[in-house]
């Protein structure tokens, strides 16, 4: 790992990382990344994680203060996630911690993180009972609520006059709120809502039901390699003349194995590559030249956390015992968000725009994807009149 001259290192040894000592010094923060690193999901979790250093690096901190980065691999297991959650903020001491990626992950390290004092800053997870009834002052999301993305491709499906779907989505929080939201704005036929175990990479039976009934449009929400699957498994299956929605399915963690076999597939989305503002372009110049790789929104999302905790830290002059302090600039989101348009609801969940993209392939022959139009402007979840922060 390759950190700013002005972060101190962490080693990740064994799946748990370790920081190194450092000087003792009252300017310096420290963070917690609990990204997933290893197995079919990695992808999703590195793209986190190196868009968090890449702000940092570029910052040279985190509101003029030096940062202790220790990162550690939740490894997409809740158990795991929770010790490794705890020794965060128990032995390690962090200020804040951010992460993860999966919503049964945010669910096992939500509480060992705020009932032991620091801020969780969550850069993807965002499920519906923290953007409602259990709704805490310490949580903020810097992504969306789970639910919001997938109204996109519902009101695309609604408005295109698809009078039959067949949704797909593994069996867990995200997907659950994933299908929530899809049929939160659609109105036509759900011919069958096929759940599969996380993890689940031999779609053959749930295919050979889109073959049988043949509904006029399939949503799907599977991220990291069961998406990797899903749309190759989908073209070989001589599928593809059924319009294929997703989120999470085809984006920059997929689209490297996916590659022409998603082509022309349509997701919903709160940011693209191709988002047009100075802001995101350079991000994405730096992010290429520095790994090697297209970002995604599981990146950009990352690195508006860093923006929004350095603008915290910078409101109270570097006093990381102004807690109330603190929360308060967290809440003001005083930052200038690589997607453009951002500030936070009561329940602490982005107020954003979002759109309908379009996988595109570049003339380097790469594949990303590409904002076709605007679906929701400023849109905030619907969960947020059962927020009552104490």
């Amino acid at each position: 790992m390759t950190f700013a001259k002005r972060i101190a290192p962490a080693l990740l040894v064994a799946g748990t990382a370790f920081s190194v000592p450092a000087l003792a010094s009252a300017e310096e923060v420290k963070v917690g990344l609990i990204f997933t690193l290893s197995g079919p999901a990695a992808a999703l979790g590195e793209q986190g994680r190196n868009g968090f250093q890449l702000a940092v690096d570029e910052l040279g901190g985190l509101g003029g203060l030096d940062v202790a980065l220790t990162v550690v691999d939740d490894e997409q297991k809740p158990d795991i996630a929770a010790g490794r959650a705890r020794e965060l903020v128990e032995r390690e001491g962090v200020d804040f911690v951010v992460g993860p990626i999966f919503s049964n992950i945010l669910q096992a390290i939500f509480r060992p993180v705020t009932e032991g004092g620091a801020f969780l800053v969550s850069p993807n997870a965002g499920t519906s009972n923290y953007a409602g009834s259990e709704c805490h002052p310490d949580f903020f999301v810097t992504s969306y609520q789970n639910d919001q993305v997938h109204e996109v491709m519902g009101a695309y499906a609604e408005r295109e006059g698809y009078k039959s779907v067949i949704l797909m989505a593994p069996n867990y929080q995200a997907g659950r709120d994933a299908l929530a939201g899809f049929k939160n704005s659609y109105r036509g036929t759900v011919m069958n809502e096929l759940f599969t175990p996380m993890g689940h990479f031999d779609f053959s039976a749930e295919l050979a039901q889109v073959a049988a009934l043949r509904p006029e449009a399939v949503f799907a929400f599977m991220p990291g390699g069961m998406g990797v699957n899903l749309v190759r498994q989908y073209e070989q299956a001589g599928l593809k003349e059924i319009p294929f929605l997703s989120a999470f399915t085809v984006d920059e963690s997929t689209l490297d194995a996916q590659k022409s076999s998603a082509k022309g597939m349509l997701a919903g989305a709160n940011w693209a590559p191709d988002m047009d503002n100075d802001a995101s372009r350079q991000f994405v110049r730096a992010y290429e030249e520095r790994f090697g790789a297209i970002p995604g929104t599981y990146a950009m999302q990352a690195y508006d956390a860093a923006l929004l905790i350095d603008s915290a830290i910078r409101s109270v002059g570097g006093d990381l015992s102004d807690r109330d302090g603190l929360r308060e600039a967290l809440r003001k989101a005083d930052f200038e968000s690589l997607r453009g348009s951002f500030s936070f609801g009561e329940n602490h969940y982005p107020i954003q725009d979002f759109y309908l993209t379009g996988v595109v392939q570049r003339e380097d022959g790469r594949f990303h994807t590409s904002i076709v139009e605007r679906i929701f402007d400023d849109y905030q979840d619907r969960y947020v009149s059962e927020c009552s922060m104490q």
